[in-house]
């Protein structure tokens, strides 16, 4: 599967952004899908990711200010960013998996929070 993630930009503190992750090739409906970020000089981990039934998981840093969502009909991912702080500065990528294949990276979009 082809994925192409949209929708980083620069905004200020508490300000919302909305990344879109679209795939091609396949339906994203039977993968666990997500967002990963990676900050400047720090490792790259997971945000926020969904499964091919809907269940959601955050890690402990967006719990409660993102939200993961799926569009089957448009086989997009999205990834709703509310209330954003200058340390969620980083390059967001989406990525895809099914059980037993090779997990499929988006290209980064860069969000910058300004304080």
């Amino acid at each position: 599967v082809q994925l192409q993630a949209f929708g980083g930009g620069l905004v200020q503190a508490g300000d919302s952004l909305r990344l879109s992750c679209t795939a091609s090739g396949r339906t994203l409906s039977s993968y666990t899908t997500g967002w990963f970020r990676q900050a400047p000089g720090k490792q790259r981990v997971l945000a926020a990711r969904i499964s091919s039934i809907g269940t959601t998981t955050y890690a402990d840093f967006v719990k409660g200010r993102f939200t993961i969502s799926g569009d089957n009909a448009k086989n997009t991912v999205y990834l709703q960013m509310n209330s954003l702080k200058p340390e969620d500065t980083a390059v967001y990528y989406c990525y895809a998996v099914r059980p037993f294949k090779p997990l499929s990276w988006g290209q980064g979009t860069q969000v910058t929070v300004s304080s």
